[in-house]
This record gives C-alpha cells, structure tokens and sequence, in this order.
C-alpha cells in the first residue's frame, strides 16, 4: 500500500481510504481561534466545528490554533506541515477504529515565535469567539486564597513586557486592548477546561490581571466580553507510536500525530455569545441557560474518577486506566466512591438518569481500546484535586457525610508523591509543583499530615479533625499493607455494614 503524507495536496488520495473534509477549505474564515491545541481540542471543539463546516452557511467559523508555551513547538511544527489537518481516530468498544481527516483548523501561530501575530489574530475583527484548553493549573488560581497568584514568575514578566507575554492572560489583555483602541467590537472568551463555573473562572481571574496590567480597560471588557461557562467529556488518551504505526500499516496515511479518543462526547455551552456563535447544537452540543449542575456532575464523577483510578492503579504497577479499572476491587472502591461520598453532594440533576451515568463511566474507563495511559491522568494533580476531589471532602464535611473514601486517595496520593510504586518501580510524576509535592511528600513519612500542609491544594482541609484523622490512618494503612489489601478491606467493611 502506496503511503502518503497528509497535507492538502494529497488530500484527494486519501480520501479513496477514509473520510476527509468535504467543504472547500480556502473558502473558510477564521473565526475562532484556540489556545492550546493539544490532543481533547482536537478531538473536541475542532471535531464539532469541522462537523458544522459540512453546512453551507457556516464559512465564517474556521479556527486559527495557538500553540502557547515553548514546548508546544511540536505540535505546531506538525500542524504547519499538513497544513492543519490530522486524522481522528475514534476507538469503539468492539475494538473497530473509525478514522476521518478533521480540516476545521486552517491557521495556525506559534506564541514564542511572534507574540505580536498572536495578539493581532486575537483582535481582528472577524474573530468572534476565542476559546481555551489550557490546562487547569492555566488560570493561575489559588485554591487556599481563591485569588489570582500574582506572585507566579510568568505574571510577572508579562506585567513588565506587553508585548511579549508568556502566558494567557497576557495575550488575551493585548488583544482586547487593541480591540477597544480601533474600535472594533468585542468577542466571547469561552473556556474549554474541566473547571467547574469555567467561564467565572476566566472572567475573574482575567479581570484580576486586567486592573493591574490595564485598569482602564475593565469596564470595556465588563460591556463588550461574554465569558460562556460549559462542561466538555470525551476521553482523549496520549497519542503513541503505535497508534502513529497503525494509521500507516492499515490505512497507507503518514500522521506525524494523529489524535485518539472514546466514541463519547459530550459539550454542554451556556448561550451567552456576546458576537454570534458557531450552530454547534446541530452536530451534537447542548446549549442550556445553566451549566453547573452538568458541570459538579462530570467534574465530581468521571474527572475525579480518572484521579482515583490513577492513583491507586499507578501505586499497584498499572500503566493504563482500563487494568485499573479492570481490577474488581479497585473497581469496587470506585463504584462506593461515586455512590457514598460524590452522588449525595450533586444536588438536583433533573433530566439525567445519574445510575445510567455512572455505570456508563465505568464502561467507558474499562475500554481496553483506548489505552489511556496513567502518567497522563496523574500529571498536574496539584491543579486536579482541588477541583474533582477537595470540593466533594468539604461537601461532605458540611453534612457530616462520609469522607473515608476520598481520604484515602489523598494518603494514596501522597505516597504516590514518593516517586515510586509498590513494587518499587519510579513514577514518572509531571507536575508544575512537583519539588513542593516531594518536600511534603517525604515529611509526611514521618508526619503523614505534613502533605495536607500545601494550603494552594487542600484550603483548610488540615483544620478538618474528621478527614485529618481518615486521611491519617489511611495512610498508615497503605504504608503498612499495600493498596489493594486496604482497597479490599474497605470494600468489604462497607458490604457488611450494608
């Protein structure tokens, strides 16, 4: 079989073996662009848009990707070269993989390359909607103080250099200050991370930045800017050399990073689209006047899930979330976390069958197709636990509900912290605080409470006599016996108490 590079030239050859785009992408305008063009983007908001780009009427909507930081260099260099087109590969359950070229990402800028481009994209008039993947720990929030960290190293630079900002609050000030100058109108900021009340969290933090960088600005930006909160799933494992391999040997295409992911998704958008929006309701997303309850549900269930799978299977000697989940007893745990200590915080979820939501978690984390690696869940749990776990533990408290479980996982994390598993193999931590986890976490041998001392994650979780107390035997537990074995004990103390 004849091999063959995508790019747009050899599009039409390609498409005698799978799907590529049938609408005339010369044709299309940008009008959103996108920071962060990682792997769930891809698999995400530009599946959607290339899906909506079939109509017609929706020329206006093409999306000019920013790659941020210094080390998005290869993504960028891979876009520009195939000049913005992948290939999806979506891998059901039954192990088939549906393959298809996604077109709907027509420019593409690389940030520390020509910060000065960037800006001009973000406040050129046909651009609508700017919308971000930037990770959780991107918002620059502190959980002990719920305030914008100004002490953070890139703030500073970028409140000293304009015109040369490292991070996205940097851009985003720049561009809506040429905006308000040329008198062009504004645009939607629409947040695409899993962070509970997202398009809150980017309007305040935003503004935070604002009124010390540019204070004339606020009000301009309080009239003219939408901040749309929305609850964004699908699944979107690392992409591997195999997965590189496979495209080429079964389908003759040559992807230097095709993107992977589950059949299910799921985008649900607050209408609040201060200059017109993309129909994305057409191909699948859910506009509603309220996000949140979707929003605790997902975060609280599947991201939290994802956390609890990962670290408990990364200190048994699992490198994917399927064999963690795939455990019975692990699984087990999971299923009383969900069911004892996350589903009687939600609150009212009218519309959704939660028992149906959860047991289709479940089957979706066991997919073995999809090979979603640990190291990737585990990375930048500090960004993580504040927001999937530590909101459920301070719920719970509030109600003198059942705290054992997601202390548990905390002790398990802090030992995770160690950088090694049970059988003595090293953990391939990534996390942007990761000298501060080891400090904590190597105190915490001889004083288990001394990791619940980093007030950024926990908040005031050390005050809490309740969860120290679990936190602390859980962990001594662990320590002494092992994951598993504490996993099964617990598993059965709760049948018998039921």
């Amino acid at each position: 079989m004849k091999n063959y590079k995508l790019n747009s030239e050899n599009l039409s050859s390609i498409s005698e073996r799978i799907s590529i785009p049938k609408y005339d992408r010369s044709k299309l305008k940008t009008g959103i662009v996108h920071v962060g063009i990682g792997g769930f983007h891809r698999a995400h908001e530009a599946f959607y848009t290339d899906q909506l780009l079939h109509n017609q009427d929706s020329t206006e909507w093409g999306i000019c990707g920013v790659a941020l930081l210094d080390f998005d260099t290869k993504i960028y260099n891979t876009l520009k070269e195939q000049d913005g087109l992948y290939t999806l590969i979506v891998k059901e359950l039954d192990g088939t993989h549906k393959k298809q070229v996604i077109g709907s990402i027509v420019e593409y800028l690389f940030a520390p390359e020509d910060p000065i481009k960037v800006i001009e994209k973000m406040a050129s008039p046909e651009v609508k909607i700017i919308t971000l993947t930037i990770t959780e720990g991107g918002y620059n929030y502190n959980e002990a103080t719920k305030d914008f960290d100004f002490n953070n190293s890139l703030i500073q630079h970028d409140l000293k250099n304009a015109y040369a900002p490292k991070t996205i609050f940097g851009y985003l000030t720049q561009a809506l200050k040429l905006r308000k100058e040329r008198g062009i109108k504004g645009c939607t900021i629409q947040s695409c991370d899993n962070i509970q009340g997202n398009g809150h969290m980017t309007k305040r933090m935003l503004l935070s930045y604002v009124k010390i960088a540019e204070p004339n600005l606020v009000k301009w930006i309080e009239t003219n800017v939408s901040f749309p909160n929305a609850m964004v799933d699908r699944i979107t494992p690392a992409t591997s050399e195999l997965d590189i391999l496979s495209l080429k040997e079964t389908s003759g295409i040559d992807d230097a990073w095709p993107v992977v992911c589950e059949p299910f998704k799921q985008w649900v958008i607050e209408d609040n689209f201060i200059e017109g929006r993309p129909a994305w309701e057409i191909v699948g997303a859910q506009f509603v006047a309220n996000v949140a309850p979707y929003e605790k549900m997902k975060l609280s269930l599947l991201n939290a899930g994802h956390s609890v799978l990962g670290i408990l299977g990364a200190l048994v000697g699992y490198s994917t979330i399927d064999e963690a989940v795939n455990n019975e007893n692990i699984k087990t745990f999971l299923n009383n976390y969900m069911n004892i200590e996350v589903t009687p915080v939600l609150g009212d979820l009218e519309g959704i069958n939660l028992s149906e939501y959860k047991a289709s978690l479940l089957e979706r984390f066991g997919n073995m197709n999809i090979k979603d690696q640990i190291d990737r869940i585990c990375s930048e749990s500090s960004a993580k636990f504040p927001i999937f776990i530590v909101p459920t533990v301070n719920s719970q408290l509030k109600k003198n509900g059942s705290i054992k479980m997601a202390a548990f996982v905390v002790a398990a994390w802090a030992i995770y912290s160690l950088g090694k598993d049970e059988n003595g193999k090293v953990l391939n931590i990534k996390d942007a605080v990761k000298l501060l986890l080891d400090i904590k976490a190597n105190a915490a041998k001889e004083n288990p409470k001394a990791f619940l001392e980093i007030d950024s994650i926990f908040g005031k979780l050390i005050t809490a006599v309740p969860f120290v107390d679990a936190y602390t035997s859980a962990y001594k537990n662990i320590t002494a016996n092992g994951v598993e074995k504490c996993v099964v004990e617990m598993n059965n103390n709760l049948a018998n108490n039921n």
